[in-house]
């Protein structure tokens, strides 16, 4: 369905700075005809985009606070409604007084991501740009900020809102044939319509491959080290953040539980998790340990499996390895070449990838990032916008749409209802991308998911 800007918004008010003590806490309002709000609030009308200093008043006209305030009439302003910022004293106790002076005079209490939400309704922000938003406050790498300010200026918009154009255009011709059915193969060949989808094919695989970078950049990728007992997974996870994390002894089953660390390699997160040592075992402890380390491997995206140098890949290390899940990725990581007087490598063979290190030397950890990166399908490059996977799943469906129309276009004679169909269905898929056709419940998850005050 086709999302609609809201008839009548009534007014909406939150602290837009985090809780806690600061220099400066603001209080944000938006809503219809502020001007006169504004006034009750300092006791004069505010002059548009001018900050004013002023003593922000009690409704018996004690003086809440002194800071500054700031009005924006609309349309010209982040939710397209009026809004007022109220500059404070950032604590938590002087940004409550001037949110329940707000309240009180009649705004409510806004919703997690209501203010962008309503810039979305309004026509300010595409739905991509609004998510790129809350991308940008949640940023953990400088690359991911400067890819969510790209979505946020609205290139990944524009990219495939040129997709959705060229389908538009192909569709309209496709129409236009289906009136003429004697006329229609000799139409559609004059008019290049085989030429024009692969043409799109090609562009749509472009944009996936960057919204792909886009998406390890927003979501990063979740690495869980298993191995044995004592085979250097807590003394990696210690290289890996820079800092003694886990308790690293020579007595095996030290680790009970897992430990997270979240880093950065080339930008791209990276969530961290060690794991108790697989073995056999009849220790009850030990044994909830390695039932929550199965947990983590089943929900993380790569698997590095390590083992001791000395020993080389035993039956329990090919055990484990055949436990796996069997699409995830896996890397075997040779630890304590330390000891073996091995040089750092990294091999291939078949889908598995080895790398041959020291946790405890940090030789090999550079060979460990490039196997990362590599496996992750990571392409340096600053020409990449944050996006999400309902963004991928979208560009996913319109390829699938865009090869089954291709499939009833080289049938003898074309399905040219069918390819119309699909052109249709690819074009539905893409436009869900920047909300020009999204459903209600779509929104209401998305935006639940921001913070109050954005």
């Amino acid at each position: 369905m086709t999302v609609a800007p809201s008839p009548a918004p009534d007014t909406i008010a939150a602290v837009a700075t985090p809780p806690g003590r600061g220099g400066v806490g603001i209080v944000r309002v938006s809503g219809r005809n502020l001007a006169p709000f504004a006034v009750a609030l300092a006791g004069r009308a505010p002059t548009p985009r001018r900050a004013e200093l002023t003593d922000f008043r009690a409704a018996d006209g004690a003086t809440l606070d002194s800071g500054l305030m700031l009005y924006f009439p609309a349309p010209a302003s982040f939710t397209g409604e009026d809004v007022l910022e109220l500059h404070g004293h950032g604590g938590a106790v002087v940004m409550n007084l001037l949110l329940a002076r707000c309240l009180e005079l009649g705004a409510r209490l806004a919703q997690p991501g209501e203010f962008t939400r309503r810039a979305f309704l309004n026509g300010k922000l595409d739905l991509a740009q609004a998510e790129a938003v809350a991308d940008l406050i949640d940023a953990s790498t400088a690359a991911a900020a400067r890819s969510a300010v790209r979505s946020l200026q609205g290139e990944f918009s524009r990219a495939v809102r040129a997709l959705v154009d060229e389908l538009t255009d192909l569709r309209l011709l496709v129409e236009a044939t289906l009136d003429f059915p004697e006329e229609e193969i000799d139409f559609l060949k004059q008019a290049d319509a085989f030429g024009r989808l692969e043409r799109l094919d090609q562009r749509l695989a472009e944009v996936r491959a960057r919204a792909r970078q886009g998406k390890l950049l927003q979501a990063g990728l979740s690495v869980v080290l298993v191995g044995q007992p004592n085979v250097g997974k807590s003394s990696l996870l210690n290289r890996l953040a820079g800092d003694d994390l886990a308790i690293v002894t020579p007595i095996p089953g030290t680790t009970r539980d897992a430990l997270k660390s979240s880093i950065q390699i080339h930008g791209i997160p990276l969530h961290v998790v060690d794991t108790a040592g697989l073995r056999a075992t009849e220790d009850e402890v030990e044994k909830i340990g390695i039932a929550r380390a199965w947990k983590a491997v089943r929900e993380a995206d790569l698997a590095l499996l390590l083992l001791d140098a000395r020993a080389g890949l035993t039956d329990d290390d090919r055990a484990i390895l055949a436990e796996l899940p069997p699409n995830m990725p896996r890397l075997v990581v040779r630890n304590k070449i330390d000891l073996t007087a091995e040089p750092p490598a990294l091999t291939h063979d078949g889908d598995t990838t080895h790398v041959a290190l020291s946790a405890k030397t940090g030789a090999g950890m550079e060979a460990l990032e490039q196997a990362l990166l590599e496996i992750a399908g990571w392409q340096d490059s600053e020409d990449t916008f944050i996006a999400r996977a309902r963004h991928l799943q979208a560009l996913e469906a319109g390829a699938t749409h865009l090869a089954a129309a291709r499939a009833e276009l080289e049938t003898a004679p074309p399905a040219l209802e069918l390819f119309a169909e699909n052109l249709r269905l690819a074009q539905n898929a893409l436009a869900e991308i920047t909300g020009e056709f999204s459903a209600d419940d779509l929104l209401g998850a998305i935006f639940s998911r921001f913070c109050i005050g954005k």
